[in-house]
């Protein structure tokens, strides 16, 4: 039977490359998993200045698994993606595939997906001009989320509402989700803060949801099958200083989790097969890990929650439910062996 070897790879320089090993870093589950199944697994340290490096490691091994944020510092992905994309077409298996991530781990899902139970009111504003025209008549309905396309930890988010102003100049109050305070201003200057994020394709414009506070339950994972589940109260985009102060860490759970047996369900047996339908996304070429961060939405009529999605993240979803370090070894495994 075949040794398969596969690469993890995540940032790093020189030091921290030469130094790696399957033991030394937050990944170390994992290897240890792959190494239970027969699987063995290096470490990939990459960096810009290291890309000939890796590209010579990676054409050694059968698939490599890649944890790189989509914006790092200033840096992007656009040099590693091109690396990807070449080690693929020669024939080794890359999770999660650059292509498969511009389709689901950006915010524009959220409005492809927009007519999924798990969807709402989402707009999509192709050009500054399309926000400027079209954003005061929904926000005249209630507050609004402004997501950039491409980014992570809350950057180029906004809770933006109305603020009373006169005709001739209108006022928002806006909070930006990674600081702790709104801010008044005009909605002229709100869009000009907005303009370099159209470099990314486009900008996302959900309704807000009123229940954020009540907490965001995060969906792990590994392929079509739940891996596990987050649950954590979020300071982000919320205004009362009491539900801030009950703000705490993401609580991590298996996926046989009792209060997310409905969310798995859901997640496997629906969500899961219409977005890949919807995307164009073989089964197979699902990500080893992604996770779906969802906010609870209007109760139905017997009491039961829905559940709103807030974002899809495939590009580097970490840290995860020390549970999904099996199954995600148990789909590398299983998708090594079914490869051509």
């Amino acid at each position: 039977m075949k040794r398969y070897k596969i690469a993890i790879l995540w940032r790093g320089d020189r030091a921290a490359r030469a130094a790696a090993t399957p033991h030394n870093n937050r990944y170390h589950p994992i290897f240890a998993e792959l190494h239970t199944l027969g699987i063995d697994a290096e470490p990939a340290i990459y960096a810009e200045d290291l890309a000939d490096e890796v590209r010579a490691q990676l054409m050694n091994v059968d698939g490599v698994l890649v944890w790189v944020n989509p914006l790092d510092d200033g840096r992007t992905r656009a040099q590693l993606d091109a690396l990807l994309r070449e080690v693929a077409a020669r024939g080794v298996w890359v999770s999660a595939d650059p292509d498969v991530i511009l389709k689901m781990g950006t915010k524009e899902v959220l409005y492809r997906t927009r007519m999924m139970s798990w969807g709402s009111n989402t707009a999509l504003y192709r050009t500054a001009e399309a926000m400027r025209v079209e954003l005061p008549a929904r926000l005249a309905a209630g507050p609004r989320v402004i997501k950039r396309n491409r980014g992570n930890g809350g950057h180029g988010v906004w809770k933006v509402e109305k603020f009373a102003s006169s005709r001739n100049r209108p006022m928002v109050r806006v909070l930006d989700a990674t600081k702790d305070a709104s801010e008044e201003l005009a909605l002229d200057e709100f869009l000009e803060r907005c303009v370099e994020y159209f470099g990314d394709g486009c900008v996302i414009d959900q309704p807000f949801q009123t229940r954020l506070s009540e907490g965001v339950v995060r969906c792990y994972m590994a392929g079509d099958r739940c891996a596990g589940f987050g649950h954590h109260k979020v300071k982000a985009l919320i205004d009362a200083p009491a539900a801030r102060a009950e703000a705490g860490p993401r609580l991590y759970t298996s996926n046989a989790e009792p209060r997310f047996q409905r969310l798995r369900r859901l997640m496997e047996d629906e969500w899961t097969p219409q977005l890949t339908s919807l995307l164009a996304i073989p089964q197979r070429d699902l990500p080893m890990i992604w996770d779906a961060d969802f906010m609870l939405g209007p109760p139905g009529p017997d009491g039961t929650d829905s559940y709103v999605l807030g974002e899809i993240n495939v590009s580097s979803v970490f840290p995860i439910p020390i549970e999904a370090s099996a199954e995600i070894a148990r789909r590398v495994a299983d998708r090594l062996r079914s490869k051509p």
